[in-house]
């Protein structure tokens, strides 16, 4: 296969950046902090630059770093909306019963404070030493420090409420003792600052033209996102958080003006087509913010065997074809979609499941509009079937194998690899990039629409959220079929030609893009009437306007790791869970027959400040636990 479509577009690395030639991807593995002394790291230019790379190396999963990147936000980011489903162990995740033994959260934890004492060391290092440098080199290496530690600290308070805040210099090692920051408000000051003095000393463009690098852009995107967090939990009153409407307020003003900025900027617009923004064509695209480029490689066997210790197609791909799938979504969810919504096609796969095909005798009219002609039943990125064959379980809405699952498969990240290798199984087949992201101009446009509800500008929140809506719709791609073909395209020709010369009769050349471009002049109802109708026909109890922002959320982010906290902070999570997933208590073996998820807990908000670790509590006596778990 030629690998333009898997290189070309980008730099290598993750989230870390290509300090050199694509060809060279080593200093991915290569630990800065042991190879350059703290004495030397700012004696020069070049120096200052590798010894950054040990903070960036943490954004990326390795041998060292464990599964970050995945597995950790896998199950914070995604699981607890329940649109996410896990299957077998790790149902846990969908259902509020984690808890602070949990070796996901540890890990997320430990590798998180790893990452922010690397960038201590760093910051304290540049202040000490800085001198050496250009002033204006020495101010973008201090704004990428303090945007990377900025991200990480974001992660905690998103997941764990008041956490252990270390400054500059410090470290576990020299503040084995930190205790948890006093209020929320203490928390979220403090990233706040780190994001606003990045947003100050940082270009819109990566330094040296490294697409990975932090950007003002990424900085002014989470700095928003920090003020509407520092908002939520000044109106929320958990955890004895005290109230305070009015600076709720002014956070919003300040985090509709950071989000302004990135909009009025003109670096960033959307993909005109949503389903693309996972094709490695889109790479470091115009809608990317910050985003985790996994390059898989080919190098694949068993689970002792991961290129970058985060073997995803064990999560994404079909599990009857041999693998895991913890990127299952519910049947509630592949509901939601209005017809003519490509982004169901664009993130998602169904099994074959007669009920649901007009074109079977066994169709129920009751789910009418849930059949997507080009998503039944196969991948058709990859032209793979989906599910068993005709005579297996996946006749109905969910299936076993070994495990129960709804018959529904994401595809954002599934799209890029063969999940059934002929001849050499698990262990062959040939990936390309695999974007996970973090922040998309997506998410800016639908974060100033809550904005400006939320600050009684209706109008303008409205006009945001139909932007989303006229992409969903195809809108965007509209007299772009011929141009958006001949750029996306190729790709999906060049993986067919190669699992067809090893085997796999199926991949067969395409004429046109598996999710064929264009609206085909389907109407887009206004977000305004759709959703006021929705919310009388579920009896959310949220305001039009959220319930429409956040099920514009469920549409557009599934499978990506802002879900949860996005939902959170606009305070719908409860009304999700509660509306959109009624309780049930039915044995698995009677809901294999129905497309519903049995719900049988009762959501509790406080639970969403995840539990601090036992480890931490057990080796810092100075840190307490989160109410809901003592």
């Amino acid at each position: 296969m030629k690998t333009k479509y898997i290189f070309g577009a980008f730099l290598c690395g993750a989230m870390a950046v290509g300090f050199s030639s694509c060809d060279n991807d080593e200093f991915l593995d290569v630990d800065q902090y042991n190879i350059i002394g703290t004495g030397a790291m700012f004696e020069n230019e070049d120096n200052a630059k590798s010894g950054l790379n040990g903070v960036y190396d943490m954004m990326m999963p390795s041998a060292e770093n464990g599964d970050w990147g995945f597995k950790p936000n896998l199950f914070t980011g995604c699981h607890p909306t329940i649109d996410t489903q896990a299957t077998g162990w790790d149902k846990d995740w969908n259902s509020q019963n984690w808890n602070a033994s949990s070796g996901e959260l540890l890990s997320g934890w430990k590798h998180v404070y790893t990452a922010i004492q690397r960038a201590n060391d760093y910051l304290a290092g540049l202040e000490k030493n800085g001198s050496n440098l250009d002033p204006e080199v020495a101010n973008k290496l201090k704004g990428e420090a303090l945007a990377i530690r900025g991200f990480f600290f974001h992660w905690l308070g998103s997941t764990f409420g008041r956490v252990p805040m270390l400054m500059t210099g410090e470290n576990f090692v020299n503040t084995p003792t930190k205790a948890r920051a006093a209020t929320y408000v203490e928390m979220w000051d403090f990233v706040i600052n780190d994001f606003k003095e990045a947003s100050e000393l940082l270009d819109w463009k990566p330094m040296d033209g490294n697409y990975g690098r932090a950007t003002k852009g990424m900085a002014l995107a989470y700095l928003a996102d920090c003020y509407m967090w520092k908002a939520y939990r000044l109106t929320d009153g958990a955890n004895g958080q005290a109230t305070d409407a009015a600076t709720a307020t002014k956070c919003y003003e300040l985090a509709k003006a950071a989000l302004e900025s990135v909009i009025n900027s003109g670096t960033y617009s959307l993909n005109p087509s949503f389903t693309t923004n996972w094709d490695p064509a889109s790479a470091w695209g115009p809608e990317v913010l910050w985003v985790e480029q996994l390059d898989e490689g080919s190098n694949w066997g068993n689970w002792g065997d991961l290129t970058c210790n985060i073997n995803l197609k064990w999560y994404v791909a079909c599990p009857e074809n041999g693998g895991w799938g913890s990127l299952f979504l519910s049947w509630e969810w592949w509901s939601s979609y209005e017809k003519g919504d490509k982004r169901r096609e664009g993130s998602a796969c169904c099994g074959a499941v007669p009920q649901i095909d007009p074109n079977n005798a066994a169709y129920n009219p009751e789910y009418e509009g849930w059949y997507v002609e080009s998503v039944y039943g196969k991948n058709p990125y990859l032209q793979e079937t989906v599910g068993k064959p005709e005579e297996s379980l996946t006749k109905q809405f969910h299936f076993f194998n070994g495990e129960y699952a709804p018959s529904i498969w994401s595809m954002k990240l599934w799209r890029t690899s063969s999940a059934n290798y002929p001849g050499g199984g698990w262990g062959g087949g040939m990936w390309s990039s695999a974007p996970i992201y973090w922040k998309r101009y997506a998410n800016v446009l639908i974060d100033y629409a809550e904005c400006c509800f939320r600050l009684k500008e209706e109008a303008t929140g409205w006009k945001y959220l139909d932007m989303i809506r006229e992409r969903a719709f195809g809108k965007k791609e509209d007299g772009k079929e011929k141009e958006l073909t001949d750029k996306y395209l190729q790709f999906y020709n060049e993986i067919a030609a190669y699992y067809a010369a090893n085997g796999n009769g199926e991949a067969k050349p395409l004429t046109e893009y598996p999710i064929p471009f264009g609206s085909n002049g389907v109407t887009v109802t206004p977000a305004k009437d759709y959703y006021t109708a929705l919310k009388a026909e579920k009896s959310f109890t949220s305001e039009v306007w959220k319930v429409a922002v956040n099920e514009e959320r469920r549409k557009e982010f599934n499978c990506e790791w802002c879900l949860r906290p996005d939902m959170q902070r606009s305070n719908y999570l409860e009304d999700h869970v509660v509306h959109n997933y009624p309780e049930r208590n039915t044995p698995d073996d009677q809901m294999a027959n129905t497309p519903w998820t049995n719900r049988s807990y009762q959501y509790n908000d406080l639970k969403m400040d995840m539990p601090i670790p036992n480890d931490e509590i057990l080796k810092n006596p100075a840190c307490d636990q989160n109410p809901a778990y003592k």
